[in-house]
């Protein structure tokens, strides 16, 4: 490959962080907050599900191609050689609750790559799989570990409350986001309460909006449409007024007939004063642009359905800190999450049918059930 410019990207070491004394108490709070919003619906519907991001629009079998002739600032970690490996996407939104589909919430996209090799994250010993959790916002939607534990608390006390004062709700902040974005500026937070733009899921950008260690460098993610019917849905409104579930039935008749390669690209931090490993705001990508390091295809398939969702939604965990050590989260809200993630994946592990267990290869690959391990923690 040829094309790339020269960049003499940071160095990682342990030195980067600013680990906090008081890291852990904070943990443990968010982590009870979290299970608080889990207990609650799972209180009202007697079944267990994710404490954030619970609703699942897409459920797709992939593969991740890494291919041939990355420089060696770029061939880092699990993409360190070219290679192809089965891969699961779980598109959702990020509410803990299963709201009707004109609630417009951020977006996610988890991405698990199975069968990896190479040195553990503490805790991911038993897997073999490496994933990236990522959102279609360039920054997180809080300043810091504990404006993100304020902002998570309002959040558990409206869990699963007023589904149709929240409706109307996100019709103002629509609005309102609308008249940000048309003035070139837009609000995480607004988003984050319902105002995101009623768009496909299909046509979106997703970001880890936090830094990860990249092998020897530090690196944000993030996965762009690439084929042309992908770049074609970028912006596309979809109606909400009548189906609650638009989202998924899009993705659904999309995949029917159709396949979808996305980029997943990484941006490397090439100054700690300006590209901050603890800090939530977007590097500038005039100084350091995001670059292509592999290519995910997904080929057309029933991208959602009830047994998928047993499998997936039930059974399947994504985190951060289950992968590669060469690929560690990194800064205070990325550490602040780990043990949300453990004890949301036991709650739901420990009170449904399925249990939670990390998959060996593709758990629904042309109909055949994957094998598991014990089951991991995550989210």
């Amino acid at each position: 490959m040829t094309g790339f410019a020269p960049l003499t990207p940071v160095h990682f070491s342990p030195a980067v962080e600013d680990i906090q004394p008081d890291e852990p108490a904070t943990a443990r709070e968010l982590a009870d907050t979290m299970l608080q919003i889990a207990e609650k619906t799972y209180s009202d519907s007697g079944h267990a599900i994710r404490c954030v991001h619970a609703k699942s629009h897409g459920l797709l079998e992939a593969r991740v191609e890494v291919p041939e002739g990355l420089p060696p600032h770029l061939a880092q970690g699990l993409f360190a050689q070219p290679g192809s490996y089965q891969a699961v996407i779980r598109l959702s939104t990020t509410p803990g609750d299963l709201l009707h589909d004109s609630v417009s919430t951020p977006r996610g996209m988890a991405l698990k790559i199975l069968d990896v090799d190479g040195a553990r994250l503490p805790g991911s010993e038993r897997s073999t799989s490496q994933d990236f959790v990522l959102v279609n916002g360039r920054e997180f939607n809080s300043p810091s570990g504990k404006a993100f534990l304020k902002n998570l608390k309002l959040l558990a006390k409206t869990t699963d409350r007023m589904e149709g004062t929240k409706e109307f709700l996100a019709k103002i902040l629509k609005g309102a986001e609308a008249a940000l974005e048309a003035v070139g500026r837009e609000s995480a937070v607004l988003k984050a309460m319902g105002g995101n733009p009623e768009t496909h899921i299909l046509g979106e950008e997703f970001y880890s909006q936090l830094p990860l260690r990249y092998g020897d460098h530090i690196a944000k993610i993030r996965v762009v449409p690439a084929s042309e019917n992908l770049k074609a849905l970028a912006g596309t409104k979809v109606d909400t007024s009548d189906d609650g579930n638009v989202l998924r039935h899009a993705v659904q008749q999309f995949f029917e007939d159709e396949a979808a390669r996305w980029d997943l690209q990484v941006q490397l931090c090439l100054d700690l004063e300006e590209m901050s490993v603890e800090g939530v705001e977007a590097w500038d990508e005039e100084k350091s642009p995001f670059v292509t390091v592999a290519h995910i295809i997904a080929d057309s398939q029933p991208a959602w359905n009830e047994q998928r969702a047993d499998t997936v939604d039930d059974g399947m965990h994504f985190s951060p800190w289950n992968g590669l050590a060469a690929h560690q989260p990194l800064g205070s809200i990325m550490r602040l999450r780990k043990l949300a993630y453990e004890r949301s994946a036991a709650f739901r592990s420990q009170r449904n049918q399925i249990p939670v267990t990390e998959p060996l290869t593709c758990p629904f690959g042309h109909g055949a059930p994957g094998q598991s391990i014990r089951p991991q923690a995550g989210l």
